[in-house]
């Protein structure tokens, strides 16, 4: 069964593309019918499927997280205690819980069941960069 890890260098909080990555490694590996999970390693970034035609969906995405879950230093987050790691630390992980680690898409035909305007996104959680790594695992 194949199987790789991709690695995703993120600038920041923000929703990363990584679709034509995905693609590649299914269209490599031959398999014409099968289940594909995607699944990333760390917990403070989360895995999306979303639209990937206009910008503004990521935009507002990114924004409506922020606001529901401001920084540790935000006054309506005094209940936080895990607060070593930076004001951003402990939102990630209530973000990443919120949201999805692994995802699983039907390959039909060799190619992704994706939709027409569905794209693979990695949603970074913190503020600083990070390297982030996803686990492809394709299944017959």
């Amino acid at each position: 069964m194949p199987q790789t890890i991709l690695t995703v260098a993120t600038r920041g909080q923000g929703l990363y593309e990584f679709t034509r990555e995905v693609e590649g490694f299914v269209r490599d590996a031959k398999v014409q019918a099968g289940l594909l999970t995607v699944f990333v390693r760390h917990t403070s970034c989360s895995l999306l499927i979303q639209e990937n035609a206009d910008p503004d969906v990521r935009r507002d995405l990114d924004q409506f997280f922020k606001r529901l879950v401001p920084p540790a230093d935000d006054p309506s987050m005094r209940w936080i205690s895990h607060t070593l790691e930076g004001p951003d630390d402990m939102p990630a992980h209530i973000k990443a819980a919120l949201t999805q680690v692994s995802i699983g898409i039907p390959v039909m035909e060799g190619r992704l069941a994706l939709g027409t305007w569905q794209g693979l996104y990695l949603f970074e959680h913190r503020d600083r960069p990070h390297r982030r790594e996803i686990v492809l695992h394709l299944g017959s």
